[in-house]
């Protein structure tokens, strides 16, 4: 439908805001995606890919995963959490994570509660009340990478398991869920899938998922069935998808370009 490659550099998060209606775009730049260089930042534009503001927030390192409450929109940034008034366009909070590794999708829950997972730690942090604890840990985690709050669970798109140094893993990850009162972990897709990155709803009670390393696109039904949706480069990240126009906004990270697909016809 479009495609954006002008003044994109590695870009990893696409976020369609509810309240404004923009899209927010998290940019990590030219160093890496665990350099402290303050090369990183927020760009904002429309639904249909027009430019609003090239550099809507700078002052990042490596920026991440997109998600807002109650006019904050928050952004991963390797080790910590930062707060941005989207009114202002400010930085308002920078949240050290203690012991993070490499912090990657950010989810927001009704009460206010920030979820951010760490992939290579298998670990997810809750933001609180000022507050940063850990959520849960361990290996039926997957090294979480994608998080998208689904009422009362958490969706969580695993990396896999027996991660390495090079972000290989000795499996591909599952799509999971996470009850956010219980805790446990239980699997929506039976068997692995790939090196799942993005979750956002289909609005029919499933789930357009993207595997970065394989490039891949899926849709998972609510059953767990899972469908090819597109195969492409490597770097397919996360994602925004506009329910209605049933429309996929995908950073392709290593491309440097952020590409807008029609997706009727694919998905029933």
């Amino acid at each position: 439908m479009w495609e954006l490659t002008e003044g994109v550099r590695a870009p990893e998060s696409a976020y369609l805001e509810p309240t404004t209606g923009y899209l927010f775009l998290s940019q990590i730049g030219e160093g890496g995606g665990n350099v402290k260089d303050g090369d990183g930042w927020i760009s904002r534009l429309t639904a249909d890919g027009s430019v609003s503001e090239a550099r809507w927030v700078t002052g990042l390192n490596a920026p991440k995963g997109l998600r807002s409450h109650q006019g904050v929109l928050w952004v991963s940034d390797i080790d910590q959490l930062v707060g941005i008034d989207i009114a202002k366009g400010e930085i308002t909070h920078r949240v050290p994570v203690e012991g993070a590794k490499f912090l990657n999708d950010v989810a927001c829950g009704p009460d206010g509660s920030v979820y951010v997972s760490d992939m290579p730690a298998s670990r997810i942090f809750r933001y609180r009340n000022g507050q940063v604890d850990v959520f849960a840990e361990g290996p039926e985690l997957e090294c979480p990478n994608g998080l998208l709050v689904d009422g009362g669970r958490l969706v969580i798109g695993g990396w896999g398991v027996g991660i390495k140094d090079d972000f290989s893993t000795e499996q591909l990850g599952r799509l999971l869920s996470l009850d956010l009162e219980t805790r446990k972990v239980s699997a929506i897709t039976p068997s692995p899938l790939g090196h799942l990155d993005g979750v956002e709803r289909d609005g029919k009670g499933g789930f357009v998922v993207t595997d970065w390393r394989n490039g891949k696109v899926f849709h998972v039904r609510a059953n767990g069935d899972a469908n090819l949706l597109l195969s492409l480069p490597q770097g397919t990240a996360d994602h925004a998808y506009l329910v209605p126009e049933m429309r996929l906004i995908l950073p392709r990270m290593l491309e440097n370009r952020v590409t807008a697909y029609d997706l009727r016809g694919l998905i029933p």
